[in-house]
């Protein structure tokens, strides 16, 4: 027969057809409650002699011991097995149903029992399934008696003095054997008890075998072939017997019987098993013949959760299997009618009988009378699902697993979801099951969703061992229950301290603390719960004192928690808001040590101090959680109005708790203080609109907190300082009054993939000393900086998002210091990183972009090594250096930006070294107002506005730079400004090499400068400077030129290969010219005069060759106008004209802009007017805009 098993279907519900004489009448129902041992008080008895029913447990170790139903279905070998209980049948009105236990005894849980096959001892058949407690007996033995319809059992110890001795005859061997303990004789002198193992066999081939077979009518795991099915009781075959049988609280018999001879023989008068009619016509008891069928269903062997189903049953003879049963009504003729080839529930209704008169069975005589199958047989086959379902529903848990056991319908039946979840919540509460699947660790789970087939009676049997603080149900007692109630949390916790001293105290049995209990257990659990404190017994072998509190206010209740117990919430729907805890003075809850396992879970904590009190709370806390413990706090909800000290305070070595899915809220002080070296795991907690910090850490305490949401603060969200460390790992910080995350005086926590967003001042903030590592978070959206780090602090601020901030990403000021690294940082309305104020950070690998102000701003005195980041498509400059600083900028990519690149201003200095500077709106470069930076080894090119521009009174060492590809000049000096360059490779500008004008200066040496559209070096307007060594070739236009009252020094230097010759001056211009080296020019302005075309074929307006130019006050020409020699000649023939100058112009006679056309050149190209210098640079707008 399959063991307990987990099921939630209720498909098997089926509705009867049974009508009219066909429905077999049942025992009246006895009142009260039938499952219930409690309520029926009759005294033990060793014999069968009582005159009244009654149902009695004289079992002194265990007050709650299982009746006969819970007896497990065994089948049994012929073998007499020692200690092995009784089977007796009996039905005089004066008869006692009795269940006798053996000498041996065996314990089990009641939700894993199994069942067992007969080859075991007897300690083990029969095994009781006691629900959260241990069962000190077994038994299969059942002695059946109806009085006035009420059927009563007796489960006692008794010596096997008590009873008769039987003989057990062996047919085969011829001898015979004493069988102790196994009969009882009643009033009448008859013998109503059957040997336990099933029968006296005889020594003759007509030995007679009164028992139960192993293969029932009934049983649904063996189908017996319908050849068999004519063999029947007649028969002289020898064989052994065995037995399986089990009873339920109701008195009626509910297990089956088999034999492997199948037989019923005559026998030597040896025992009488007598059975009188009933001598009222209103006794209900009715006998039904057994069906003359062998088919079965097959059973469906499919793994469930619980214990595994048992494998069927072994035939130990090799005759035929036959069925202890009589024929059925109609003889022969219903043998043929193939009615046992259906199965028992839909057999035809002929084949049962109903009578009053019950059968004789005499062992000595040849005959063998008809015995039909009993009201058990019929309770356990033949009634509705829906009648048992109903009958069900008023038992307990320890009553349906025990059913569970009976077959495997009942086991179906017994499982049903909607039973258990009856059952469950009206003990917990719950609205879903809760499980314990781990230790200190308490879950809820959708039914759906969890693997169990029966969820509930799951949760059930996990949380079965605790004890329960409901008010009003402490003298309340259940039959069928073990679970013990208080009035007070003090008293739940107290509970096990009184157990174990009475484990100690050496109890006898039946003894045992149980005063101002309900349902006490017996010494086995006693016993149980001492090993508790077993030092040497890991905890999850002995998990502590479980302790339910149910709906309810527990006021100034004082819970000081030093052992490992798990205090629970009980209540439907929000559990925690219905189970709330308060104190005004004093802590609410305090675990210190010893408190290494506990368990706080489902509740409010609050702490209330009475704001008139004059007791200072600043060391009274709602938790307090004290050295040397680490208990678990898990979705509870907690609450302070005290104006000082925290809600929650860990302090202490080897502090260690575990603070999970807390509401910690609406304090007027700290949410959670973390303090003294203590640690702790805090996970997934809603720590909001506290009056101070969120959270301090302090003093050497090194949390972990993992994925807490912490927020609206009227403070800081998290607060670590003198000393605080910390693990911080996806927290949600956002929307504190001040900033998110604040780190101060030497504390030094690991913030790892936070978001810290929507500060009302910053995100993190970073002073006095203060370390820390932030990395990979997210920070954004707050009304100041992301992160500002200040006054001698150096944190880490390693691949972070920081961005969309109301001010700037990272502001680094007051001697701050740092190291930012491997960010993203884009989209904030200010700098992207501002250093400032003697602030030396190390800024290398971010990506920093799209800003709406500047890349990098380092001003007033701030310093930093800034490199190999990328800073690029910012609004204004990619990197600001003023007033006095002195970065150092190496191997950064600054690109694609709407202004300048990098921009020195206002005695700017530092390093420009390694960089790549291009694609810049301005120049790539900007000096001016008294910077003087170093700029080396830079790549700066595509500027739509040259390379780089140095102007009002700037300076700088430019060295060994490439500036090729840029819109205009690749190097601007002008407005009194003095740079030095040298050795730089200045080429391919789409206009000139190097531009000085408007009295610029500078020092040009060893410069490569080539391939330029305009001059290599043009200098205009009273600028003087001084090239030396440089070596100017292959340009599109001369080599230099000179021009507007400029003058130059001009040393050494090559000039060659340029179109329009080496050195070109204008009217006026004497330089200083000494050594130079013009040579391999191709004078390409002095061929087309000669070769008589107009100039500008050979210039067109994009540049400007230098020779004779001339005015037509014929042609109304203005001062802005020039035509050159050949077309004064030819165009202008006759006219008006007068000689201006020779200096840089194209000609505006060929280029069309005169009233008549030129005859020397074309159509007209272009309408504009002569330059006589290149465009003027744009400065940048940084400063208007600031």
């Amino acid at each position: 027969m399959p063991s307990a098993s987990f099921t939630s279907s209720r498909s098997y519900v089926r509705r009867s057809r049974r009508k009219g004489a066909n429905r077999i009448a049942l025992p009246n129902r006895p009142t009260g409650n039938i499952m219930d041992p409690m309520l029926q008080n009759i005294p033990a008895s060793g014999a069968a002699s009582s005159s009244s029913s009654t149902l009695q447990n004289n079992n002194p170790a265990n007050s709650n011991n299982a009746c006969v139903a819970s007896s497990t279905m065994v089948s049994c070998s012929s073998s007499i097995v020692p200690n092995s209980s009784l089977v007796a049948v009996s039905t005089p009105s004066n008869s006692v149903l009795t269940n006798s236990t053996g000498a041996g005894s065996v314990s089990s849980e009641l939700f894993n029992a199994s069942t067992r096959t007969c080859s075991q001892s007897s300690s083990e058949i029969g095994v009781l399934c006691n629900f959260g407690s241990s069962s000190s007996s077994s038994s299969i033995g059942l002695s059946v008696s109806n009085q006035n319809n009420i059927p009563s059992i007796s489960n006692f110890n008794s010596s096997v003095s008590n009873f008769a001795n039987s003989q057990i005859i062996d047919s085969d061997a011829g001898s015979s054997s004493s069988c102790t303990g196994l009969s009882n004789v009643n009033s009448t002198g008859n013998v109503t008890m059957i040997s336990n193992n099933g029968v006296c066999n005889s020594s003759t081939s007509s030995a007679a075998s009164i028992g139960f077979c192993h293969q029932s009518p009934y049983d649904l795991r063996r189908k017996i072939p319908a050849t068999n099915h004519e063999q029947w009781c007649n028969s002289n075959t020898t064989a052994s017997s065995s037995c399986s049988n089990a009873l339920s609280h109701t008195g009626i018999l509910t297990g089956t019987c088999s034999t492997i001879s199948s037989s019923i023989c005559t026998s030597p008068p040896t025992i009488n098993v007598t059975s009188t009619s009933s001598a009222s016509a209103s006794s209900s008891s009715a006998i039904v013949h057994a069906p003359s069928t062998s088919a079965t269903f097959p059973v469906n062997n499919a793994h469930t959760t619980g214990a595994p189903l048992a494998p069927p049953p072994t035939v130990h003879s090799s005759v035929p299997q036959q069925h202890c049963s009589a024929l059925p009504i109609g003889g022969a003729a219903a043998i043929e009618d193939n009615n046992f080839m259906l199965p028992a529930r839909k057999r035809s209704r002929r084949l049962y009988a109903q009578s009053a008169d019950i059968a004789n069975v005499t062992i000595g005589t040849s005959n063998c009378t008809q015995v039909g199958p009993t009201a058990a047989q019929y309770l356990q086959y033949e009634m509705p699902d829906e009648v048992l379902l109903v009958i069900f529903s008023y038992l307990m848990e320890q009553d349906l697993c025990r059913l569970s056991l009976v077959c495997k319908r009942f086991n179906t039946i017994a499982n049903d979801t909607e039973l258990w979840k009856r059952l469950y919540q009206s003990v917990f509460e719950y609205d879903m099951p809760l499980f314990n699947p781990e230790l200190c660790k308490f879950v809820f789970e959708k039914p759906e969703e969890i693997e169990y087939t029966n969820p509930w009676k799951e949760s059930f049997r996990q949380l079965y061992r605790g004890v329960h603080v409901r008010p009003g149900y402490q003298d309340k007692k259940y039959s069928g229950r073990n679970i013990v109630f208080f009035n007070t949390i003090q008293a739940a916790l107290d509970y096990p301290e009184e157990r174990a001293a009475a484990a100690a105290a050496a109890v006898t049995p039946g003894g045992g603390v149980t005063a101002g209990l309900s349902n006490p257990t017996g010494s086995a659990s006693v016993n149980a719960l001492a090993n508790l404190y077993e030092d040497n017994v890991p905890p999850n072998e002995h998990p502590g004192p479980l302790i339910f509190l149910h709906t309810g206010h527990y006021k100034g209740e004082y819970l000081f928690i030093d052992s490992d117990v798990a205090l629970i919430g009980a209540a439907p729907g929000n559990v925690a808001e219905s189970v709330i805890l308060e104190r005004e003075a004093g802590s609410t809850v305090m675990f210190v040590e010893g408190a290494k396992y506990a368990y706080v879970g489902y509740l409010t904590l609050k702490f209330s101090p009475d704001v008139t009190s004059t007791v200072s709370h600043h060391k009274h806390y709602c938790l307090d959680i004290g050295e040397n413990c680490s208990p678990t706090v898990d979705n509870c909800i907690i609450r302070s109005s005290s104006v000082v000290g925290a809600a929650v305070c860990v302090g202490g070595v080897n502090a260690n708790p575990v603070i999970r899915n807390c509401d910690i809220s609406d304090c007027e002080n700290v949410g959670l203080y973390v303090t003294d070296y203590a640690q702790g795991t805090y996970e997934h907690n809603e720590i909001s609109r506290n009056a101070l910090a969120g959270i301090w850490v302090k003093n050497y305490a090194s949390p972990i907190m993992r994925e807490n949401h912490i927020h609206h603060g009227r403070d800081v969200g998290i607060f670590t300082f003198e000393n605080g460390m910390g693990y911080f790992e996806k927290n949600d910080i956002h929307n504190n009054r001040i900033a998110g995350f604040e780190v101060k005086a030497g504390a030094n926590p690991t913030v790892v993939k936070c978001e810290i967003h929507h500060g009302q001042t910053g995100g993190i903030y970073v002073h006095e000393n203060g370390l820390g590592q932030f990395i990979e978070n997210r920070i954004h959206s707050n009304n100041f900086a992301g992160v500002w780090i200040t006054s001698n602090s150096n944190p880490t601020i390693r691949k972070n998002e920081i961005y969309n901030g109301h001010q700037g990403g990272v502001y680094i000021f007051g001697e701050g210091r740092g190291l930012i690294e491997h960010n993203n940082i884009y989209g904030n309305a200010l700098a992207g990183i501002q250093i400032r104020t003697n602030s030396d950070p190390i800024v290398r690998h971010n990506k920093i972009h799209h800003g709406q102000h500047g890349g990098i701003y380092v001003h007033e005195k701030g310093q930093g090594l800034i490199e190999e980041n990328e800073v690029y498509s910012n609004t204004l400059a990619g990197v600001w250096i003023t007033t006095g600083s002195t970065p150092v900028l190496r191997r950064n990519r600054i690109h694609s930006g709407k202004q300048v690149g990098v921009y020195f201003y206002d005695n700017g200095h530092g390093k420009l070294e390694d960089n790549d500077i291009f694609n810049h709106l301005y120049s790539g470069v900007q000096i001016r107002t008294g910077s003087n930076p170093v700029i080396r080894g830079n790549k700066i090119w595509g500027g739509q506005n040259g390379g780089v521009l140095v102007y009002n009174g700037g300076l700088g060492l430019l060295e060994q730079n490439e500036i090729f590809d840029n819109a205009m000049a690749g190097v601007w000096i002008k407005t009194d400004s003095n740079p030095t360059l040298r050795r730089n490779k200045i080429y391919d500008g789409r206009d000139g090499g190097i531009c000085i004008f408007n009295g610029g200066k500078g020092i040009l040496e060893e410069n490569d400068i080539f391939r330029n559209t305009q001059a290599g070096v043009l200098i205009s307007t009273q600028s003087h400077p001084i090239l030396r060594r440089n070596r100017i070739y292959d340009g599109q236009a001369a080599g230099v030129e000179i021009t507007n009252n400029a003058t130059a020094t001009l040393e050494h230097n090559q000039i060659f290969k340029n179109k329009f010759g080496g050195l070109c001056l204008a009217s006026g211009v004497q330089p200083i010219t000494r050594g130079n080296n013009i040579f391999n020019n191709e004078d390409e302005v002095e061929k087309a005069v000669s070769g008589g075309q107009c100039l500008y074929k050979i210039s067109s307006y994009t540049s400007f060759p230098m020779h004779d130019f001339y005015r037509c006050q014929t042609c109304n020409t203005t001062d802005r106008n020039a035509i050159c020699v050949n077309c004064i000649k030819n165009c202008h023939a006759g006219h008006d004209v007068e000689f201006i100058r020779h200096d840089r112009f194209f000609c505006d006679c060929g280029a069309g802009t005169l009233s008549n056309q030129c005859q020397l050149q074309g159509e007209p190209t272009q309408d504009t007017d002569t330059l006589y210098d290149s465009a003027a640079p744009m400065e940048s707008h940084t400063l208007m805009v600031n």
